[in-house]
């Protein structure tokens, strides 16, 4: 029996599990749309393709598995590249269906044509154009199976109209083979019990966990790993979760608005056990500086992550999560006792950084921010599901919101994002309907795609957005505040919508505290609804994020306050 393209994209659709997808229609895809009419797929309509494609970021990085969007031609296509520009940075797995014109039209300006495999070429992992329906299902399957494997990464597939209209046999490939594309999961055993060794041989190791260990699901082998031999864990922004954040050998988030004992363990650690990180400028600092009496182990499925930014001594190209499980298998058979005696001299000196400079903040009559943070973790106990905007909120969340388990954290690392976080809690909330998902955002971000709140208001999802509202553009202000001499250029947001009665307009609640005593009520009654809403906190405008090092510079060479 013969399908139509369209009919074939959602068989494929659903051969992958593919459950819940996010988009926008237009008239290239309309076929499609009238297929999925029909289909137990769920679409969420949202407002703007670009929130389309962090929603389906969203949902890859909450569950783990292929988020997927589905937009037109043209216009529709070009809003995605942000949303793939972030989810590449931050190697998210996701598939993004886009419409072309008819395969004859293209290159002729057609109406609504725009080149978006051209376009996206420097930000996806890869990208199809489909130009005969013989070949969709194939393309589909691999378009599957590059985004999850491997190093994730977004994966776009560009289906003119007439390959959506045309008709051919469906058959779905059970495997997948791509000359070129073999990603290595295992790692060198030769370098695996070299790196063993010297773990075992540092007095003063740390491990430096990236986002890599949230993507391989590595949690459980990288505690059991540090708690068995007592080394410290620091972690990136995109690894914050991977190690649990209370444990008393967690130092927090490392980097430019890292912890002093963090920073202070990177520059005078014996050996750094990166797993899952790529060493980003905002970790690293000064790179002649980083880390500069240490061996360096680093483990990473992407062999061009290998000493990319900084040299490394014992590289290792494999998962993470299997590196880990031989490290501990041959770990077993080392003899370690006595390691506590040797090991002690080091966390005593690490309790000491810790005791010199703990995160805080000075308490006054003004709602400071990191108090509201501090309470959205008290008041729910750090059972929920949190995603972020970029800038101060990103780093206050970061630094007070204590993360105890994996794929709990949503934000953009390496790109940076504003607007990520209201539509990637729409992706979260989706997949998880009855958990507590809270975006902290500032009031500049969150009006990037704001209009998202009409599609969580249609779709019944009670995501909660806690606006930490400084009437600025706070981290830009923080900068010409302390490198432009206050020199406030553009970045006074005097001029903001009430965040309550919009709220209210889209069919939401809105809640306000001006007043610190009124931060837990209105945590406590905006959690307790059953539907959206906006917390919108009056904060004080001038407060700043740190411990911070400013840029090119030395991670010891911190601005506390």
């Amino acid at each position: 029996m013969k399908l139509t393209g369209a009919e074939i994209l959602i068989e494929c659709l659903k051969k992958e599990g593919v459950e819940t997808i996010f988009g926008y229609p237009g008239g290239v895809v309309l076929n499609i749309y009238d297929v999925l009419y029909d289909s137990d797929i769920r679409h969420i309509l949202v407002r703007h393709e670009q929130a389309a494609v962090h929603a389906a970021d969203g949902f890859a990085r909450a569950t783990g598995k292929v988020g997927v969007a589905l937009v037109t031609s043209g216009p529709g296509a070009t809003n995605t590249i942000t949303g793939l520009a972030t989810a590449y940075m931050d190697s998210i797995p996701i598939v993004v269906i886009s419409g072309q014109v008819p395969t004859g039209l293209i290159g002729n300006d057609a109406f609504q044509e725009a080149d978006i495999v051209g376009i996206t070429r420097p930000c996806t992992k890869h990208n199809f154009l489909v130009k005969d329906v013989a070949d969709l299902a194939r393309i589909m399957k691999e378009a599957f199976y590059i985004a999850a494997s491997g190093r994730p990464g977004p994966v776009l597939v560009d289906l003119p109209k007439d390959v959506v209209v045309s008709s051919t046999k469906f058959s779905y490939p059970e495997s997948v083979s791509l000359r070129g594309y073999n990603p290595n999961y295992e790692g060198h055993p030769g370098q695996i019990k070299k790196a063993v060794a010297a773990i075992m041989e540092a007095k003063k190791p740390l491990i430096y966990a990236g986002g890599g260990v949230i993507l391989s699901n590595a949690s459980a082998e990288l505690t059991a790993l540090a708690k068995k031999l007592d080394i410290p864990v620091t972690m990136t922004l995109m690894g914050l979760g991977g190690f649990p954040g209370s444990d008393p050998l967690s130092l927090g988030m490392l980097g430019m608005h890292g912890t002093y004992c963090a920073n202070m363990a990177v520059t005078e650690c014996d050996l750094l056990i990166a797993v899952g990180a790529r060493f980003d400028d905002r970790v690293t600092g000064k790179v002649d500086e980083f880390a500069p009496g240490a061996r360096i182990i680093h483990v990473d499925i992407d062999p061009t992550s290998i000493s990319k930014n900084v040299k490394v001594d014992i590289p290792i190209v494999g998962d993470v999560k299997r590196v880990l499980a031989k490290w501990l298998e041959l770990i077993d058979k080392e003899n370690i006792s006595g390691r506590d005696e040797e090991i002690k001299p080091w966390l005593d000196e690490i309790a000491g950084w810790r005791a010199h400079h703990t995160l805080s903040y000075e308490k006054t009559e003004e709602i400071k921010p990191q108090y509201v943070v501090e309470m959205l973790r008290e008041v729910t106990g750090g059972d929920c599901i949190i995603s972020t905007e970029v800038g101060q909120n990103q780093m206050w969340a970061a630094q007070f919101f204590t993360l105890d388990k994996p794929r709990c954290w949503l934000t953009s690392g390496g790109l940076g994002t504003m607007g990520y976080g209201f539509p990637a809690a729409i992706g979260a909330q989706a997949a998880f309907p009855g958990k507590t998902v809270i975006d902290i955002a500032g009031d500049g971000s969150i009006q990037m795609n704001i209009q998202e709140l009409a599609t969580v208001v249609q779709y019944k999802l009670p995501v909660k957005i806690a606006i930490l509202n400084n009437r600025y553009l706070g981290m830009v202000r923080q900068w010409q505040e302390l490198f432009y001499g206050k020199r406030y250029s553009h970045t006074v947001m005097d001029y903001a919508p009430d965040f309550v009665k919009l709220a209210e307009a889209y069919g939401a609640l809105g809640l306000r505290a001006t007043k610190p005593e009124e931060v837990r009520e209105v945590i406590e009654k905006g959690l307790a609804h059953d539907g959206p809403v906006i917390m919108d906190f009056q904060v004080a405008r001038e407060e700043g994020v740190y411990p911070m090092v400013p840029a090119g510079v030395a991670l010891s060479k911190m601005l506390l306050a």
